[in-house]
């Protein structure tokens, strides 16, 4: 048991992800619901107090006198357990708070399985307890009816919703309800957005609601075949990739909030809530390594169906396959600690990015070696993104790290660009196109020998553009090994690993993606340690073997994760503060995918 997290601006480390394949939810370890955009992932912010715990909106829903808490996961699954201590009034009292976004199946890719509902039930295992409920949302909320439960109407946003119970609260109505309860009583409570009354009126009702959504979600992880050590840290990582999964159409976002800082105080505040192409293609071929196969295919066929609604490949899109709104700034909510702007919507979007060929055709490439079907209308569509890459690639672009200053022509762009011919190249010789397969094996290999004559410094390591200059490095560089473009035990590779960890080394197994001062990105201030760059370390020491080094390293990444095994973007190196959106679908695609090669280096099962 812990103390109870400060209830202002609660670390972000202090939370548990629950979902449906539509939308999500951070539940804290106080059994407070600080985060939830309705309908989906994308939506307004109904729940949004980490941003500004006075306007932001929440779920309170905890015993009066709060001593101590603790928060886990049921196994397997995404309904999360949070037992909370209370001494109030001479009473001491122990309650445990089950929290779920139901589902009426196992989630299943192309069938939207969620009810619209968020479920709450409170048990008292021992002693006496006021149990408090205290709900807010952002912009306002309203008592329209109690026909139902009640009826709650969100002003701002014109949308209805309703609230149930199992048993009386009173005070509910104000919805600010208190209710004592002894040990053995129980009080549901359904929070639904969905058309249409709730089906869940009693407390058995909403418990074999709860059961019912850990079975499916234990079903679906019957799907994962890694055997290989770190087994139950790879599957709780696969639940989370799942859980920022739109199942209906297999897009995948990000991350589930938006503005959670990358540096306190800062401005570097962004919307994570859409699909990132690069971000779901490393998603899929993390989950592809352990057996998803379904989630694969699906996102290939998303993106592909994306991209031919647009003029030219866009870097994210939103979970619908289409270009998202505007960015624009929230003037009403003061940051999470005071970190402003808050931003909804992302002006990446518009940028030039130009690794997104690379990353899809990586993907097309993994699906058909597994026996995906490539008809010529497909092929088509790979050799225009292939013919794209030839165009472009040694054009200046922003890079996968999005900076917000003038392009250049970056190396790991380049080197994607690389990958979308060689894959192509694959492709064609796979599917019996081989007059077509010469072509871009002979651009493979000029760009492969571009990037080791121009983006080679004197020091003999890969620097961050071509033509960059020693000083400047981006820890990206990591992920060539990774992505076949050279060896992980090249010569040259060997020195970059080395001067990365050098120079962009932030102590304790963490890495900063790159120097602000030194390759600027048009934005001030700095920010945290970037996970996933210190998993693309792992993965370099495995496969050049120093096997030892890369699992001291991989566990010493696993000793970051929370108490439920999730992960954020970034890591404040000096306190090991969670920063960044959160949970983010690339650190945890680095934990899979590093635990799969140790597992392959090691003899053991992946």
């Amino acid at each position: 048991m812990t103390t109870p997290p400060p209830r202002d601006f609660p670390p972000i480390e202090d939370h548990a992800l629950i979902g449906d394949g539509t939308t999500a939810a951070l539940v804290a370890t106080d059994a407070t619901v600080d985060w939830l955009c309705l309908p989906r992932f994308d939506g307004p912010g109904f729940f949004v107090s980490l941003l500004d715990a006075e306007r932001g909106g929440r779920w309170l829903l905890q015993p009066e006198g709060l001593v101590s808490v603790r928060q886990e996961y049921l196994p397997r699954t995404a309904v999360v357990r949070t037992e909370l201590r209370a001494r109030h009034e001479g009473r001491d009292g122990v309650v445990e708070v089950l929290d779920a976004l139901p589902l009426a199946g196992p989630p299943r890719v192309g069938t939207a399985t969620g009810t619209g509902e968020l479920v709450r039930l409170v048990r008292v295992l021992d002693g006496e307890v006021e149990l408090r409920s205290s709900l807010s949302a952002r912009g306002g909320l309203n008592v329209a009816g109690a026909t139902d439960g009640l009826v709650l109407r969100w002003p701002s946003r014109s949308r209805d919703l309703s609230l149930t119970t199992t048993r009386p609260v009173p005070g509910l109505e104000r919805l600010e309800g208190r209710v004592r309860l002894r040990a053995g009583e129980a009080v549901g409570f359904v929070l639904r957005w969905a058309q249409g009354p709730t089906a869940l009126r009693t407390v058995d009702d909403v418990s074999g609601a709860l059961e019912g959504t850990a079975d499916a979600w234990r079903e679906w992880t019957r799907q994962v075949t890694y055997e290989g050590p770190y087994a139950e840290d790879v599957v709780r990582s696969a639940i989370t990739l799942k859980l920022c999964d739109h199942h209906e159409n297999g897009a995948l976002v990000a991350a589930p909030t938006s503005s959670l800082p990358e540096g306190i105080g800062g401005e570097r505040n962004w919307d994570y809530r859409f699909t990132w192409v690069r971000d779901a293609a490393y998603s899929v071929y993390a989950l592809r390594r352990i057996g998803l196969e379904d989630e694969s295919a699906a996102f290939l066929r998303w993106v592909l169906t994306a991209f031919r609604q647009q003029d030219r490949p866009k870097v994210l899109y939103t979970l619908d396959g289409t270009a998202p709104g505007e960015e624009f700034t929230d003037p009403d909510l003061r940051g999470y600690r005071g970190s402003a702007p808050v931003r909804w919507g992302n002006a990446a979007a518009d940028q030039v990015q130009h690794d997104v060929y690379g990353e899809v055709l990586d993907c097309a490439w993994q699906w058909a070696h597994h026996g995906g079907d490539v008809d010529e209308e497909l092929w088509g569509r790979f050799r225009a993104l292939a013919d794209a890459a030839e165009a472009n690639w040694r054009t200046p672009d922003h890079g996968i790290w999005e900076i917000r200053d003038a392009g250049r022509p970056f190396t790991y762009s380049v080197a994607m660009c690389q990958v979308a011919a060689d894959r192509t190249a694959r492709l064609a010789r796979l599917t019996g196109r081989e007059r077509e397969a010469g072509r871009f094996e002979a651009l493979a290999a000029t760009v492969r020998e571009t990037l080791l004559r121009e983006a080679v410094g004197e020091r003999g390591h890969f620097t961050e553009h071509l033509g960059g200059g020693e000083d400047t490095l981006d820890a990206s560089l990591l992920a060539l090994p990774l992505r076949r473009v050279v060896e992980a035990s090249d010569p040259h590779m060997v020195r970059t690993v080395e001067a990365v960890v050098d120079r962009l080394g932030a102590g304790g197994g963490l890495l900063y993606r790159y120097l602000p001062h030194e390759s600027p990105d048009g934005l001030a201030g700095d920010e945290g340690a970037f996970l996933l760059c210190s998993f693309w370390w792992a993965d370099n020491l495995v496969h050049s073997g120093r096997l030892d080094e890369g699992r001291a390293l991989f566990e010493s990444l696993l000793a970051r994760t929370n108490h439920v095994g999730l992960l954020p973007e970034q890591v404040d190196a000096g306190t090991g503060a969670f920063l960044g959106n959160f949970p983010q679908a690339f650190s945890h695609i680095g934990l899979v995918s590093t635990a799969v090669n140790i597992a392959r280096h090691t003899g053991g099962a992946a």
